[in-house]
């Protein structure tokens, strides 16, 4: 039996929980600052998220450009919603204003990978290798 990892549910999956982080996270640890521990605005925290998510979301949505449906739309979208998680970064002011759709962007990517790969996947036309997970 062939275990295979469905890397679009795994980049929806990390695109809601950077969400739900970035939503009630500050609320459930505004008491840390009282042990010392600040994890709230760690910038390089924060960074290093948003490139932890870009890397494995650009696998995710490349293997499925590559191996099933050859179109580009899922990556812009996602490319945008990222370029948005990092210029909430840069103009703080905007963070709220730059965080929902950025999300909405990289969820709206990686579910449009996974609606073309299921398309795909029962054209079975010539240019496809299924083989390749």
């Amino acid at each position: 039996m062939k275990f295979k990892i469905n890397w679009d549910a795994l980049g929806i999956t990390a695109s809601l929980a950077c969400a739900i982080h970035c939503a009630i996270l500050p609320l459930f640890l505004a008491s840390l600052p009282l042990f010392g521990i600040n994890i709230i605005e760690n910038h390089a925290f924060e960074l290093g998220m948003i490139a932890l998510a870009f890397v494995v979301g650009i696998y995710a949505l490349w293997h499925g450009y590559r191996w099933h449906h050859h179109k580009i739309l899922p990556i812009a979208l996602f490319s945008i919603g990222i370029l948005s998680l990092v210029l909430k970064q840069v103009f703080h002011e905007y963070h709220n204003l730059l965080l929902i759709p950025g999300v909405i962007f990289i969820v709206a990517g990686h579910y449009l990978n996974y609606r073309f790969c299921r398309q795909h996947n029962h054209a079975h036309s010539d240019d496809c290798d299924h083989d390749h997970y």
